[in-house]
């Protein structure tokens, strides 16, 4: 019940702060069309950050390995974040390969790590970071491959204002990163080589 008294307070505070940041950038929120603007907005922002009441362990299920040695892959993954440093959209695909030790991880899981960490404010970095790392904590494989391309509201809408640019950035991890082969497979798998 607690909970539950918490969000509503955080999510009356949304709407007062919306509200006001209507009125600061020349709108009135007073306006027919705005009046449940802060609403809707708080109630977006539930799902939107839904990665911060999130606990990844208890999400996750992990499974003994019986003997599979080579690379599983899950790739084309859809995610959508929010920039930390504008707080607008980014979007795109994560691709996720690691070589099993003695566990394996559900395959529905693996979207799941991806929605995790990109539903919080994020920069696409950290957040390609964060999946191996979980990866590499969950799982204890022989390595994991991770690659985000995304495009961003910031770069599109404002700034330098380019419609088509693609940001890739990837996270390598043991034999991912010190085998020449196995990495280059991954890329090559997922279409990246």
């Amino acid at each position: 019940m607690l909970k539950n008294s918490t969000n509503q307070q955080n999510s009356a505070k949304i709407e007062y702060h919306i509200s006001q940041m209507l009125t600061l950038i020349g709108e009135n929120n007073k306006r027919e069309g705005l009046l449940e603007t802060p609403a809707r907005v708080a109630k977006s922002y539930q799902k939107l950050f839904s990665g911060y009441q999130q606990d990844l362990k208890s999400l996750v299920t992990v499974f003994k390995n019986e003997g599979y040695d080579e690379m599983v892959i899950s790739k084309n993954i859809e995610f959508y974040s929010t920039c930390e440093h504008h707080m607008l959209p980014f979007l795109g695909k994560v691709h996720i390969g690691y070589i099993p030790g003695n566990k394996i991880i559900g395959l529905s899981k693996l979207p799941r790590i991806v929605e995790i960490f990109s539903r919080r404010l994020q920069n696409q970095e950290r957040m390609t970071s964060q999946i191996a790392d979980a990866l590499m904590d969950l799982l204890s494989p022989k390595g994991v491959g991770v690659v985000v391309e995304a495009q961003h509201l910031c770069m599109m809408a404002r700034g330098v204002e380019k419609q088509n640019a693609v940001v890739l950035t990837s996270a390598v991890r043991d034999l991912f990163k010190n085998n020449l082969n196995t990495r280059s497979e991954f890329l090559r798998l997922i279409g990246k080589s």
